[in-house]
């Protein structure tokens, strides 16, 4: 059975940094994985991906330059590392697979991170 599993969240003030790690189960790492997140009373937003190869990686405008998506092949771990947080960045993390945008064919339970002060 194919899994994905967020962990990783949780409250943090104004400035400061979390990282979320998405735990893949039941396929190789043939995939590129992306995180998407929902914020309160918002549509999906996708947030970052990264390739099957681990060489590429993207990011939305709105996190580039202050979150980094990186794999652990060995693991089969793929971690979103989350700096200089800002109020607007909480909002319900999930990672995914199969993705048109943030329009994704599996992902998993989601993890939340509140960031307030």
């Amino acid at each position: 059975e194919v899994r994905l599993g967020e962990s990783g969240g949780g409250l943090v003030q104004p400035g400061g940094s979390l990282r979320l790690s998405c735990a893949a189960s039941g396929f190789t790492s043939n995939y590129a994985i992306h995180w998407i997140r929902r914020a309160p009373g918002k549509e999906l937003e996708w947030v970052s991906s990264i390739s099957s190869s681990g060489q590429t990686t993207n990011y939305a405008d709105s996190v580039r330059g202050r979150f980094t998506i990186s794999r652990d092949f060995d693991k089969n771990i793929v971690y979103l590392q989350l700096n200089s947080l800002k109020t607007e960045d909480t909002a319900i993390y999930y990672c995914a697979r199969d993705c048109i945008g943030a329009r994704c064919s599996i992902r998993g339970q989601g993890t939340q991170v509140t960031v307030s002060s």
